[in-house]
């Protein structure tokens, strides 16, 4: 038996190296989605995770952080926020 292949085309998916169960503690949507800035997930909508182990996207932190309450205070926690440089989530 011979297959003759016209053609192929190729069918992807990617998520984010956390558990799936997780989202956004500011926006509170998936990490696998977008946060309100974004059109599309992935490199233009990166995770920002803290010392303190809480994960964000990228454009919400910034938002938060940049209020006159939030005072560099992590939302979740309360602590100083500051990216823990150590955690790779590519």
């Amino acid at each position: 038996m011979q297959i003759k292949l016209n053609g192929c085309y190729a069918i992807y998916s990617w998520h984010w190296d956390i558990p799936e169960d997780e989202v956004c503690g500011i926006c509170r949507v998936s990490f696998d989605g977008t946060c309100t800035t974004c059109k599309y997930p992935g490199d233009e909508c990166p995770l920002v995770i803290g010392e303190c182990q809480h994960a964000f996207h990228m454009h919400c932190i910034w938002k938060w952080l940049e209020t006159e309450t939030a005072k560099g205070l992590c939302p979740m926690c309360r602590q100083p926020f500051t990216m823990d440089k150590d955690k790779d989530v590519n």
